[in-house]
């Protein structure tokens, strides 16, 4: 993907959503984002989509052996958690004292 125009979007990391598509689809339990991949388009989840890995003993992990850890999922299968509605929300965003803000369609409250 060219740098000229980077995609815009409206998760970021920290951010509490629910896992709308996939093996771990729960539209209940908010999850936080551990970190956002801007360039693929992927973010990734804490506790969602874990895969094991083998990694051989190195410096900062002596023992080596198999670890399981969290795998990106495509941003398209998540949404963001809205705490008052108790739910997921779409998002859109709207110049509040001339910042930029998110607010979410269903509450109409300001994400933080």
């Amino acid at each position: 993907m060219s740098n000229r125009f980077k995609p815009k979007y409206n998760i970021k990391k920290g951010d509490e959503v629910v896992i709308i598509a996939g093996d771990d689809k729960d539209l209940k339990k908010p999850r936080k984002v551990l970190s956002v991949i801007i360039d693929k388009g992927r973010v990734v989840v804490e506790g969602v989509n874990i895969i094991t890995k083998h990694t051989k003993p190195s410096a900062q992990n002596t023992k080596g052996g198999i670890v399981k850890i969290e795998a990106p999922i495509h941003i398209s299968n998540v949404m963001l958690w809205d705490a008052k509605t108790g739910g997921p929300s779409k998002i859109k965003r709207s110049k509040v004292d001339g910042k930029l803000v998110r607010i979410a369609k269903k509450s109409g409250e300001v994400i933080k």
